[in-house]
């Protein structure tokens, strides 16, 4: 667990290290089944996860959470913790918790996270829960990581303009009503029927799982529901196509990185080039320059 925790932080620090470490672990590499999380601050994404979390292990399932948090400005860390409200897995080998920053990024995903789930599952740890920040448009980016998207809502706060807002109802594969001891919640999952009634027919329509998360109810119909879309995705050939996806995407964010950084290079090196963007230089003029001479021309 010490070597897998070390390894990340490489990860998070974008230490050229990752590169080596990666392709020493790329025969280990079996791909976990990544489950996402996201919804509005306060529906209780934590405390289902934590339930998740205890009922995967009655199973014998080793389990991993990455909780996507906004960064300190401070430290660049993360700032809210989930860690601290799964403490009762702390001292379990076969669960391992990590929070992470989400580096800027508009959905509160970084490709850090995406290499560090490939590193969880070189570790042998099936599946993957991400639970993002649940604000911004992490409600969208979550959806291009996880196999399975889970999107939580609750009563009281709104959410009917918030699934219209966000576009969520195209994203999730589970829609949780959770807190459902609360007077509100049949009124939410009414309004998501409608909103589901009226969009196109699909292969697979998303159920609507009530959960009491703080009393453990619901949990296992959740997690049956997660399965029942994994054998889904498997038997349309979708698991597949969803996955040579990710490695797309996660290439091409690799390559937008290794650009950026030897654009700083090139901005911070070159006074002659510096000189011409702040007196008669163009963003666009420079950076053709710096594609043709710095970055393509590289090797």
């Amino acid at each position: 667990m010490r070597a897998l925790a070390r390894a990340i932080t490489l990860v998070e620090r974008r230490d050229p290290a990752v590169r080596e470490l990666q392709q020493a672990l790329r025969d280990r590499v079996r791909p976990a089944y990544v489950v996402g999380f996201t919804g509005a601050p306060g529906t209780g994404k934590s405390t289902i996860v934590d339930g998740l979390i205890s009922l995967l292990r009655k199973q014998e399932r080793s389990v991993a959470v990455i909780a996507t948090d906004p960064n300190s400005p401070f430290t660049g860390g993360a700032i809210l913790g989930d860690r601290i409200r799964m403490q009762r897995h702390a001292l379990d080998p076969k669960v391992f918790i990590r929070s992470m920053g989400a580096r800027g990024h508009l959905g509160g995903l970084s490709l850090a996270a995406r290499e560090a789930i490939r590193l969880l599952g070189a570790f042998g740890f099936d599946p993957v829960i991400l639970e993002t920040v649940g604000v911004g448009q992490s409600e969208l980016e979550v959806a291009a990581v996880a196999d399975t998207t889970v999107v939580v809502l609750t009563p009281n706060l709104g959410d009917g303009v918030q699934m219209i807002k966000a576009g969520i109802l195209e994203i999730a594969d589970i829609f949780v009503v959770n807190k459902s001891d609360l007077e509100g919640h049949k009124r939410v999952a009414l309004e998501l029927r409608g909103m589901l009634n009226l969009s196109p027919k699909a292969a697979w329509r998303p159920p609507i799982i009530a959960t009491a998360a703080v009393r453990q109810e619901g949990i296992e119909e959740l997690w049956a529901a997660i399965e029942a879309h994994r054998k889904h995705l498997e038997t349309t050939g979708r698991a597949s196509a969803q996955a040579e996806k990710r490695l797309k995407d996660e290439t091409a964010e690799v390559v937008a990185e290794v650009a950026r950084e030897r654009a700083r290079d090139a901005l911070g090196e070159d006074s002659k080039l510096s000189q011409r963007l702040l007196q008669d230089g163009t963003p666009y003029e420079v950076a053709d320059e710096i594609l043709r001479n710095h970055i393509m021309n590289s090797e």
